[in-house]
């Protein structure tokens, strides 16, 4: 890709980052059982990495805010940003810390487990987000996953709501977030499960009745990811919003509601409409499922544009 480094940035997101330690077993594993695994491999990741890649196959110009160990995972994370045209001058380089690392799990089905050690990601703060703050002000869309610590999430989004900038929260992993950060937040972005334990709310409740409790605490917008059953948003006074999930052959669904969370930044910044960024991220989501891993089998935007083109 063209090398966009230097340019403005129409998303601008506070980037976890991890490597991904995958291994490919058959089934969840008991406590104290040992499975032989059919594979293994390395691949980057980390949510908010992941929506920045997402988002920059779309055609949208990113930046990062990110604190990375200065290690062989550090200098990943740095290849994959240069290489997909990702601006960088916002990233922390630690020497002597270690870079987040995700060890997963994928089972027969492709369903997965993982368990996230954030490293350096860890200290990101307030004054990454004050370095750039001239990047977020003329930003279009600023972005978050919950895997970054809140109170840079919380400054970042305070600045962003002054400036105008649009601002997206994917709230995974789940979390109990403050009254304050959801006010500030224009969309969330959350799967079912996390739906309903941000709702503090049982797995059998309604949907709609987990995201209405949402919007009164001050969110903009809930558009809930539903895996097979595509997505469904919910918005203050209008009756909610559903697009159906698409039938594909499913390898794995590691990186599936990044993907969608990044395609849905680039829509929002090319100036589309919150139902009509949906049916992009929902369709760039599915196509991610069809291969292996969070990076190789996300989209760019003539492949959503082509399977937007068969419905």
């Amino acid at each position: 890709m063209d090398d966009r480094s230097s340019e403005q940035a129409d998303v601008v997101c506070l980037a976890s980052w991890n490597a991904d330690l995958v291994s490919r077993v058959p089934r969840p594993l008991s406590r104290g059982e040992t499975l032989m695994a059919s594979a293994f491999e390395v691949s980057p990741g980390g949510k908010g990495s992941n929506a920045s890649v997402a988002a920059a196959r779309q055609g949208a110009r990113v930046a990062v805010l990110a604190r990375i160990g200065g290690d062989d995972f550090g200098r990943m994370a740095l290849d994959l940003w240069q290489r997909e045209g990702i601006a960088t001058q916002h990233v922390e380089v630690v020497e002597g810390e270690r870079s987040g690392v995700a060890q997963i799990w994928v089972y027969d089905g492709g369903d997965n487990s993982i368990a996230v050690f954030a490293g350096a990601g860890a200290g990101l703060g307030p004054r990454h987000v004050d370095a750039a703050a001239a990047t977020i002000a003329a930003a279009r869309v600023v972005m978050a996953p919950c895997e970054v610590p809140i109170e840079a999430t919380e400054a970042a989004f305070a600045l962003a709501r002054r400036h105008g900038v649009f601002t997206l929260l994917n709230p995974a992993p789940a979390r109990p977030l403050p009254d304050e950060l959801i006010a500030l937040c224009d969309l969330l972005t959350p799967n079912e499960g996390e739906l309903l334990a941000l709702a503090g709310l049982g797995e059998d409740a309604p949907l709609e009745r987990a995201a209405q409790q949402l919007l009164a605490r001050g969110a903009g917008a809930v558009m809930v990811t539903c895996g097979a059953d595509g997505v469904r948003l919910f918005r203050p006074g209008q009756a909610p919003q559903h697009e159906p999930g698409w039938v594909v052959d499913v390898v794995d669904t590691i990186g599936a509601g990044d993907t969608c969370t990044g395609a849905l930044a680039a829509a929002l910044a090319r100036g589309l409409s919150l139902p009509e960024a949906m049916r992009q991220a929902n369709a760039a989501s599915a196509l991610a499922v069809t291969g292996r891993g969070a990076i190789a089998a996300m989209p760019d935007r003539h492949g959503v544009a082509a399977l937007l083109a068969q419905r």
